[in-house]
This record gives C-alpha cells, structure tokens and sequence, in this order.
C-alpha cells in the first residue's frame, strides 16, 4: 500500500496534511506526500513545511526519506513527477485560474506518478469556498472517481466543511504554528485543525487491511495523543533539514493591524476569499511571516470592538493594501445565530 491524502484547495489555513503525513507514517503506512506551492491561496503546503524544513529535494534523496521514514512533505517541482501539469501550473499561477478539468488531472497525474495505491480526497463545500453546493461537489466526486477508476487508484472522497478557514492562522508561519500545537498537544492547539486532520488520517488508515472500518479515527487520535505523531514529523523535519523553527516564538511580520468587530452579535459569516485576500496582500507566501491570525470563528459572540483578526506583514506598502482591502470588506459579517450557515459534510 501506498497512500496519499490531497485537498481540493481554496479554505484558508487548511494544513491537514502536515498533521495527516506523520500520523499514517507513524501507523507504518507508505505516504510519499509531494506538494504544490500556493497557486491562488496564502499558503500551499510546501510553502508551510518550508518554514519547518527543505522541501526542494532530489528525488534520490526523497526516496531514501521515505523508505527510512515511511514519509516525506516535499514540493512536487523538484521531484518532476508531472512535467506537463508544472508548466500548465506555472500559467495558472500569475492569472489565478483553477479549472474543474485541470484540477483532476494535475491531483491523480502527480498521485499515480508517485506511486500511490490509495488516495484520500478532500473536497470542502461552503458558501465561500471553491464548491458551493452539495450537487456541484457530487459533480466533481464523480469526475475524480471516474477518472481514478481508469489509473487503477483506489479512491476516497470526503466532503468537509469549507464554511470558513481551519485553524487560527493563514500564512505560512501561523499555519506552520497551528500544526506544530496540534503535533505538541498545546492547549492553545485549534481544535477544528486537529479534528478534520485526525478524521482524514482515520480514513487512510482504514485503508490498511489490518483496520476494521471504523477504527481509523481512534487509532489516529492514539499516535496524536501518545506523541509518536511528533516524534515522526520531527524526524522527517531532521532528514529533509531543519531550519530549527520554534512555535512558540514564531518570525511574524512585525507590522500589524488589527481588525475589530464594528458591533456587537455573532459571527455569522467568514469570507475564505476575502481573509485569503487581505493575507496574500500583506505578503504571504513570499513573505513567511506575513498573514492573517484569526481570534473568532462562526458561532463566536462579540462585542463592538472585539478583536476578530490580526494582521502581519514586513513591509509598509503590504500593510496599507491589506488595510485598504479590510476596509472595503473585514471578511466578517455579524448576525445573529440562526445565520450562521448550515453545514454539509460527510464525516
């Protein structure tokens, strides 16, 4: 068995895999993970494994990682696994397109390329994410599993809440932060990164023979817990080489700008768009440090001036475009708590 876990794209702060990787590595399942850098989005995953370790390595050495580690978080680029989808994304990158077709075909070209057997597939649904509605998802289920079905892939696809972004920060640093708490059992851990990652490393898990349906997520939440999920990334991190980043006092953009509630209510609405937006304008992902933190979530009760979100930047032309952007639209809208919107998702 060889697996791999991938999302669609498109929610903020989305770093699942970081957390999915060493859990399924740890159980002894094969997980040669190859990412791409931000296309439209603040952060890719290979940008956020970035601030914790090389990514850009020779195929010889990946190998060599994965066989020792039984995983890898590595920037697919280097590793040329799909020539043809690197230039195809090189044109996507500058005009912000991502195409239902294209989508398919660069996520299975690049898992069969690698080798896997199995693939988790995360496609997140909400009124402000890349699909938004449950027949539109069914529509790009049934693509994949159409598609997968002919390269031999045995496929999973999950639909998860894409209502807002997951965890706290968007940004590479912040997001690198997020996963480093969850690894660590930080009590300052957001708990919605550590969930949805623990309920997708169940379901590769399952993929192991071994498993009973079922099991996964217990088993997953038992190598979390037990530290030997830590253990395991921090390994990873050794061999692909450390930059030595330190969660607890993350290199932030050291320009700031806080964002606070304009009235009291209940946070019933948290644009994806528009928070990726004021992240990727105060410098993020060419600037590690830049982002967004984000202090409330839908659901959250606020009062006229609490603070919602915390923006970093390094220079002061990216603090004054992300300013500008975050008064046309905060990406918050408040209400009351019969709007805040349902969700659909199949866990």
């Amino acid at each position: 068995l060889v697996v791999d876990k991938h999302c669609i794209g498109g929610i903020p702060g989305n770093r699942t895999t970081m957390l999915v990787v060493p859990i399924v590595a740890a159980h002894g399942m094969l997980c040669p993970k190859t990412s791409s850098r931000a296309i439209t989005s603040p952060a890719g995953t290979a940008d956020t494994m970035e601030v914790l370790a090389k990514v850009e390595l020779p195929l010889e050495q990946l190998a060599d990682i994965v066989r020792d580690y039984r995983g890898c978080l590595a920037w697919g680029g280097t590793a040329n696994l799909s020539p043809a989808d690197d230039v195809l994304i090189s044109v996507e990158r500058p005009l912000s397109i991502d195409s239902a077709g294209q989508m398919v075909a660069s996520i299975l070209s690049k898992k069969v390329a690698a080798g896997a057997t199995h693939l988790v597939l995360d496609i997140p649904i909400g009124p402000t994410a890349k699909v938004r509605s449950m027949p539109e998802a069914q529509r790009l289920r049934r693509l994949f599993e159409y598609v997968a079905r002919r390269m031999g892939l045995s496929l999973d696809v999950v639909i998860t809440d894409g209502r807002q972004p997951v965890g706290n920060g968007v940004g590479p640093v912040l997001e690198a932060r997020d996963v480093m708490r969850v690894l660590q059992n930080d009590p300052r851990a957001p708990d919605d990164l550590r969930q949805k990652a623990l309920r997708l490393a169940g379901r590769l898990i399952e993929c192991d023979p071994d498993v009973r349906g079922g099991d996964g997520y217990a088993i997953a939440r038992d190598i979390l817990d037990s530290g030997r999920a830590l253990a395991r990334m921090n390994a990873i991190i050794a061999a692909q080489g450390s930059t030595g980043f330190d969660h607890n006092h993350p290199a932030l953009g050291v320009l700031t700008l806080d964002v606070v509630a304009p009235a009291s209510g209940v946070v019933a609405g948290v644009d994806n768009y528009q928070i990726a937006r004021v992240a990727r304008l105060a410098g993020a992902p060419k600037v590690p440090g830049a982002g967004v933190d984000l202090m409330h979530k839908l659901g959250d009760t606020v009062a006229a001036g609490d603070l919602l979100y915390r923006v970093h930047a390094s220079y002061p032309a990216d603090l004054e475009f992300a300013r500008h952007a975050c008064e046309r639209d905060s990406g918050y809208r408040l209400g009351t708590a019969d709007e805040v919107p349902r969700v659909f998702v199949e866990f």
